[in-house]
């Protein structure tokens, strides 16, 4: 940013920030200070007001894009977005399994439709460090369970951390179905979690397939941690709204898009 002086007015300065967001992705309070040479409380406010007015989204010390970067939202405000979309892509990526496969769900709201989904299939194993999918999938004949331990997270009902990164490391899989919060294919695909990030990484190496699931709402946003880039994802399991623009943009890079 360039330097500014003090008799910018609010409504002024409150569009900078927006156009520096909008450049950057993201803002830091303090650097806002400096920059405008006004107060932190003041730069709090405006990006306060700013997120009433959804603009943007507040982060300790700062302020991210609204509209590219997906947030770390708690599993039931996931539940709740786009749920009829979830379902059928549950449902499409239940066919790409088969009896005597061995499997990676992901956490996440998408990889609970598949689960639901895949109950009967028989001598089938399914590996997932989700506490929810597991108890989806408990004492259901035929399918058994791998844990791989860890570290709670609250929010996606996850298992992370070293001990889980570590045990994974002991299996091998046919196919990993991820579930993302960000597909950008200049990018690649990313979570708000790092530690999701990580584990997500040592997945994809213990597996022959990586497919991706995720609701179309999901594309052309970034999110904070890398999982994968493009050329590291087999397959990506959309909702039919998806753009044939946004399609094209995977599809030349060799990733199969299906839609359900």
């Amino acid at each position: 940013m360039r330097n500014s002086t003090p008799e910018i007015s609010t409504a002024d300065r409150r569009a900078q920030i927006i156009v520096t967001l909008d450049e950057k992705g993201q803002v830091d309070v303090q650097e806002l200070s400096d920059y405008f040479m006004v107060s932190p409380v003041t730069i709090r406010n405006d990006l306060s007001y700013l997120e009433e007015k959804n603009l943007l989204y507040r982060t300790r010390g700062g302020a991210i894009k609204q509209t590219k970067v997906a947030m770390d939202l708690a599993f039931s405000e996931k539940a709740r977005k786009n749920s009829d979309q979830k379902k059928r892509i549950g449902m499409k990526a239940a066919e790409l399994v088969h009896e005597g496969d061995t499997i990676i769900l992901d956490s996440g709201t998408t990889t609970m439709e598949i689960a639901k989904c895949i109950k009967g299939l028989r001598n089938l194993t399914v590996i997932t460090h989700a506490l929810n999918i597991a108890s989806e999938l408990a004492g259901v004949d035929g399918i058994e369970i791998i844990m791989p331990g860890g570290i709670l997270r609250n929010k996606s009902f996850s298992l992370v951390g070293s001990q889980a990164e570590q045990n994974l490391r002991n299996f091998f899989c046919d196919k990993l179905f991820l579930g993302v919060d960000g597909l950008d294919p200049a990018y690649g695909i990313s979570t708000p979690c790092a530690s999701e990030a990580q584990l997500n990484r040592v997945m994809a190496e213990i597996s022959t397939e990586v497919i991706v699931v995720a609701d179309s709402s999901k594309f052309g946003k970034r999110s904070l941690a890398l999982i994968l880039p493009v050329n590291k994802i087999d397959k990506v399991i959309t909702d039919q709204d998806i753009t044939e623009e946004e399609k094209q943009k995977w599809v030349t890079q060799n990733v199969e898009i299906i839609t359900a």
